[in-house]
């Protein structure tokens, strides 16, 4: 019997819930203000999205195990969802340097630290070492306590005193092997996307086709390029040399004393966007198509993989560990040179997931091991590499993931570059803040502390290994391991990163009641003011010995459904599906029998409580999903799927987990359905959130008095009414998404309604026996899926242990 993930049938709540924002006082000082805010409180009865909201941290469990045995038994490992620069209207930079505890512990002081005033010392809450303040921290006392000791600042950020020594730097990658009115398009919006560049920034322009030209920004009045074969495979050395950036090939200039430095080579190709746009403009509006003759039955030549390297040759050598994007724009797959995809000949179809299984791919492993030495080159340095497809068919997405997976560059595939999806979603990225500044940070690093109860065991997440070996790594590895500090190469205020712990205090080590754990997460980063900053956020949980109440009642299954589907995809990467569905059904079943009521070997006995109630059809919607079901899917688009879920905060991930489905009908004010075919009537108007894709389905009798114009007549302005208003709710879901979804307005019966029919519970298909006359609710779905209740059956009967006979 195939042991499916179960799933809670809870018909009148949706686990997608708002965010409340807490207003609260701001502060202003430079220096550090002395106020008495008292000490840290503890979790019990805090609202999870209160605490989101403020230290942007969701926890699977809000009280902790302690001993390994009791965690290992609670199934869901102890894990956070962190996003690092979570948005917040009340934490300004605060303009001073940190206060460290000594080396080798280097934590952060924070609100958990013992204070002694009189002796103007602290203690560090993970080392236990005393450790004298600074001297402009004299004036200390009870009533004049610094900001981060305090309990509002757990989460602070540092503005350091040291700048970034160059601002961003931006390198346009662009494909020019286009049809015309598509370059037409892209031309547009790269020109548009230059008034949005901070005007200090840095930025070039490399073109590619049959050869890849890196483009000369010093001089306006004769464009110049260096050309690159598309066939050759150059390495850094060689690119360096030809484009003179190695300083041994360059004659040293002399430099007078309190003169200005002499401009870095690659200043001839790297310009601010202030002095350049003029020139950078000129050369992308006189932009021509690759000239190189395609004949009709083949693809144009395309050397994305040389256009690549040469980019990151160019930034590595010049501009090593500074804040840098890669932004590539390909129109189609790389058909020639390293990191060929597909050969020109277009009678030989691009790889599908079936061709991938049975190892029957020429270019695959040669190309995806290309890219992933691109990619390690450019994350090493800092550097985040942006991947923008416009093209109908596939660009080789698959092979070229870990370039955008290692440096958590943005990821968006669209039909066209045409298409709003595209030009709204790249231009999206240089969103800015109240301050005038991108939203966005470069070149950071992220640390995270514990204390000796617990070790880390990794990050999922768009990150490279720091590989610093420190006391708090633990010996299980989940995700990217065997280090406690990562690199990340890029930043959002949406950035978020799974984190997994371990417990390691062995049974029979009973802890004083109440005794807490503490991780500190810090993320250092170059924020696009140019200023270096250090976000810290230090967040404590209280230990329980196992079995106690108030393990399960602080358990957060929202967060903790997004964490494991986490894991889920990182193994898809790895490990057969049918294996990873095996490992989610074990897991859940797990999971139930470890915490739901019931009684042995009696299925109708069985209960979840409320905040464990939603957790199994989570897991069964993500059984269903485009993350681990690749039907349907090409691998290009199942990379970007993952790639997604893989930077989303919880609320995201659970759109896209389990979609959200919206109910507009006469008699009722809208209001959320379940996500399952008796949704579907004739005389609704749904809409589903899927993150993306948006929805706006009519029922049958809906479209019927649509297409009669029914609402143009005065008679029938609630009908009028009815029919915009899920169009006006579909247009705020769009205003800050990232990247732009798919809109898709159909109707009961339409070939489009797919989109729909594909993400509901089938339970009424094709096989429900009806009896003579009956009508069945809602729609029939054909498939052989098992519906959520089938679903539910049979967990329950696994959890007790009934036969299953």
């Amino acid at each position: 019997m195939c042991q499916r993930g179960p799933q809670q049938h809870h018909a009148n709540s949706l686990p997608n819930s708002t965010l409340h924002v807490k207003e609260q006082p701001v502060l202003d000082s430079a220096q550090p203000s002395l106020i008495d805010y008292g000490r840290p409180s503890t979790m019990s009865g805090a609202n999870f999205e209160d605490i989101e909201d403020r230290d942007g941290v969701r926890f699977s469990w809000n009280a902790w195990p302690s001993s390994r045995i009791e965690a290992t038994r609670t199934v869901v490992p102890i894990s956070a969802l962190y996003t690092p620069l979570k948005e917040r209207d009340d934490l300004p930079p605060v303009m001073y340097e940190p206060v460290t505890c000594k080396a080798p512990c280097k934590a952060i002081l924070n609100p958990y630290c013992q204070i002694d005033v009189r002796g103007k010392m602290w203690i560090c809450p993970f080392c236990l070492q005393r450790n004298p303040f600074p001297p402009h921290y004299k004036d200390i006392s009870q009533t004049n306590l610094p900001p981060e000791v305090t309990p509002k600042y757990s989460t602070i950020e540092y503005t350091l005193s040291r700048p970034a020594p160059v601002p961003p730097i931006f390198l346009y990658v662009v494909d020019t092997c286009l049809e015309e009115d598509e370059l037409n398009a892209l031309r547009e919006t790269l020109v548009v996307s230059l008034s949005l560049l901070p005007p200090n920034a840095l930025v070039g322009l490399i073109t590619f086709g049959t050869m890849a030209m890196v483009h000369e920004l010093a001089y306006a009045d004769c464009p110049k390029s260096f050309v690159f074969r598309g066939t050759k495979e150059y390495q850094p050395k060689q690119i360096a040399d030809m484009l003179g950036l190695n300083p041994s090939n360059r004659p040293m200039q002399p430099v007078r004393p309190g003169g200005p430095m002499p401009a870095p080579a690659a200043s001839k190709f790297l310009m601010s966007a202030q002095a350049c746009e003029f020139q950078l403009t000129s050369i992308l509006e006189n932009l021509q198509r690759d000239p190189w003759p395609v004949t009709d039955r083949q693809r144009p030549q395309r050397c994305t993989g040389v256009a690549l390297s040469v980019a990151t040759a160019i930034l590595e050598n010049a501009f090593p560990n500074t804040g840098a994007r890669i932004m590539l724009f390909a129109g189609g797959p790389a058909t020639e040179g390293p990191g060929m995809v597909v050969t020109t000949e277009l009678r030989e179809p691009i790889r599908s997931h079936h061709d991938i299984e049975r190892d029957s791919v020429k270019h695959f492993k040669r190309a995806t091991k290309f890219y992933e030495s691109l990619s390690k080159r450019a994350s090493t340095s800092g550097h985040a590499v942006d991947i923008y497809a416009g093209c109908l068919d596939q660009v080789g997405l698959l092979e070229m993931k870990s370039l955008s997976n290692a440096t958590n560059g943005f990821m968006v595939i669209s039909d066209s570059f045409m298409t709003a999806i595209f030009k709204q979603s790249f231009l999206r990225t240089f969103a800015k803040d109240d301050s005038g500044f991108l939203k966005m940070g470069f070149n950071g690093t992220f640390d995270i502390q514990t204390t000796k109860e617990l070790k880390v065991s990794g990050v999922i997440g768009h990150v490279i290994s720091a590989n610093k070996k420190s006391p708090c790594v633990g010996e299980t590895e989940i995700g990217i391991g065997q280090t406690s500090a990562w690199k990340i190469c890029s930043l959002t205020p949406t950035t978020s990163l799974a984190c997994y712990f371990e417990v390691v205090t062995p049974a029979g080590q009973p802890l004083q009641p109440n005794h807490m754990g503490l991780i500190q997460f810090v993320t250092h980063y170059q924020h696009a003011s140019g200023q270096y900053r250090l976000r810290v956020t230090t967040v404590a949980r209280t230990f329980h010995e196992g079995g106690h109440p108030n393990i399960a009642a602080q358990f957060d299954q929202e967060a903790a459904a997004v964490l494991m589907a986490r894991i889920a995809v990182f193994k898809a990467e790895i490990d057969d599906a049918p294996d990873v569905l095996r490992w989610l059904d074990r897991m859940l079943i797990r999971l139930c029998q470890k915490f739901a009521d019931y009684r042995k070997e009696d299925p109708a006995s069985f209960q979840l409580s409320p905040n464990f109630s939603i957790y199994p059809q989570f897991m069964f919607h993500l059984r269903r999903s485009q993350f681990l079901q690749v039907f349907n899917n090409s691998p290009d688009e199942t990379a970007f799927y993952r790639h997604v879920l893989n930077d989303a905060d919880v609320n995201n991930s659970l759109i896209m987990i389990q979609p959200t489905l919206m109910s507009y009908t006469f008699d009722q004010e809208p209001h959320p359905v379940l996500l399952d075919s008796v949704s579907i009537r004739p005389d609704v108007i749904l809409l589903l959130d899927t993150f993306f894709h948006i929805l706006i389905f009519h029922g049958e009798t809906i479209a019927q008095w649509r297409n009669a114009n029914y609402q143009e007549q005065e008679d029938y302005a609630n009908f009028k009414e009815l029919l915009e208003a899920p169009i006006s709710d579909a247009q705020e879901l769009l205003e800050d998404r990232l990247p732009i979804p798919r809109y898709v307005v159909c109707d009961q019966g339409g070939s489009q309604a797919r989109f729909l029919l594909s993400k509901l519970n089938p339970s009424t298909t094709h096989t429900s026996g009806m009896g003579y006359g009956q009508q069945a609710p809602g729609q029939a779905i054909f498939t052989d899926d098992v519906s959520l209740q089938v679903f539910m059956e049979h967990l329950k009967r696994l959890a007790v242990g009934a036969s299953t006979s």
